[in-house]
């Protein structure tokens, strides 16, 4: 179990990075051209941690839940939790540190 544990905690600190990248940043336009690394890495590494993520954030969220609910919070919660980690995981397009190849903001 201290293994599990232990790999778990490695992959989600690598993933944080990935996360940083993401962050959009507002009247920038990403044109992006990801590379076969960066597909590979992003598919092989980014995506199952991300997954990994997302359900543990959910399980958290949903024992939290009371206490956000009481404090107000709960979407903000969610959207932290869950929400995040989900779009990093689903919506961005493989190898992408936006969401998508071109996007504009304007």
């Amino acid at each position: 179990m201290k293994k599990i544990m232990m790999a778990a905690t490695m992959a989600l600190t690598l993933s944080l990075s990935q996360l940083s990248l993401a962050a959009e940043q507002p009247g920038v336009v990403v044109d992006e051209d990801p590379s076969v690394m960066a597909m590979t890495t992003d598919f092989v590494l980014v995506r199952p941690v991300m997954l990994a993520a997302t359900v543990f954030g959910s399980a958290l969220w949903l024992v939290s839940s009371p206490f956000s609910f009481a404090g107000g919070n709960a979407m903000q919660a969610a959207d932290t939790l869950v929400i995040g980690p989900a779009k990093t995981t689903f919506v961005r397009c493989l190898g992408c540190v936006g969401d998508g190849y071109k996007h504009n903001s304007e």
